[in-house]
């Protein structure tokens, strides 16, 4: 890999041109190809151990719990009793083991297209791989896309952990993606995907709200802060068919003992409700969306 030099990784990518995240490196511990793309874990100077798909970083031990939180517990908090729920991706292994600490939660099913990333994800990221060993998780290896061609009024709540939209991942930005989770819910049910960054993709982001409202009575974008994703944030596209749904006030409120015993670090009420608060530049993009309607989804956005 190039960017992997001189006792450096630097995050190069036309998803962000003009600018890239550096970090130390004190030891490769793997490097490799999978079926679908290039696999590499290091061990960082300050983030610990650093998971990279196709030259983008995907987790470091060190802030992988602002993420993998808040794309759990936004969805699952609005809703009344997700007992099901179908995990798209996410095979690093972080988002089940939030996923199967809630309460309500009795069965989560996984999709993950490449068993590399589990497999080095488990030998190097053992604290995000916990969850691999749940009882209540039954794993599937395949395409999440055709996965979900299968399954019918099935699941409470779907939540994708996708890489970018290039590669593996780049159907599961597209509207027919979000058509075929819409026929796996059951009634009421939520959606929540990896929505990309509002400093550099908000073009994406009008995009995606655009096909969404056409397919869900309620669509909100909410977002968090960790330092080592571009422009140090992330955001959550989430739907629901629930058309009294409030994405901003959670129905379910962590008890403080829920919450040390879940080991939570980032979530928490005052957060969630947080995280839909909008800067106003992303606000006024967001309503005026009629320009993206017929504009297709570029790589580089």
């Amino acid at each position: 890999m190039d960017a992997l030099s001189s006792g450096w990784f630097s995050e190069l990518s036309t998803l962000w041109p003009g600018q890239a995240m550096s970090l130390q490196v004190d030891e490769v511990l793997y490097q490799g190809k999978s079926k679908y793309q290039d696999v590499v874990v290091f061990k960082s100077k300050n983030h610990g151990n650093v998971l990279v798909l196709d030259g983008v970083i995907q987790c470091t031990d060190n802030d992988e719990f602002s993420y993998q939180e808040m794309i759990s517990f936004l969805p699952l908090n609005s809703h009344p009793n997700p007992k099901k729920v179908l995990v798209i991706g996410g095979g690093d292994g972080g988002v089940v083991r939030e996923v199967i600490k809630h309460p309500s939660v009795q069965e989560v099913v996984q999709c993950e297209i490449d068993e590399k990333v589990i497999e080095v994800s488990k030998k190097y990221l053992p604290k995000m791989a916990s969850g691999f060993s749940s009882s209540k998780l039954t794993l599937h290896i395949g395409d999440g896309f055709e996965f979900m061609k299968n399954h019918k009024h099935e699941f409470d709540v779907i939540i994708t952990d996708s890489s970018d939209p290039i590669g593996p991942a780049k159907s599961l930005f597209e509207k027919d993606y979000y058509e075929l989770m819409k026929v796996a819910l059951k009634p009421n049910g939520i959606v929540c995907t990896q929505g990309e960054c509002m400093w550099l993709h908000l073009e994406l982001i009008k995009k995606m709200t655009c096909f969404c409202e056409t397919l869900y009575p309620v669509v909100s974008y909410g977002y968090t802060t960790i330092p080592t994703y571009p422009s140090g944030q992330i955001g959550f596209m989430l739907c629901s068919l629930n058309p009294d749904t409030n994405f901003s006030e959670p129905i379910q409120k962590f008890t403080p003992t829920q919450m040390e015993d879940m080991e939570l670090k980032y979530y928490n009420y005052h957060i969630h409700r947080a995280a839909f608060v909008l800067p106003s530049f992303v606000r006024r993009a967001l309503k005026n969306k009629s320009d993206v309607l017929d504009s297709p989804i570029e790589h580089g956005f």
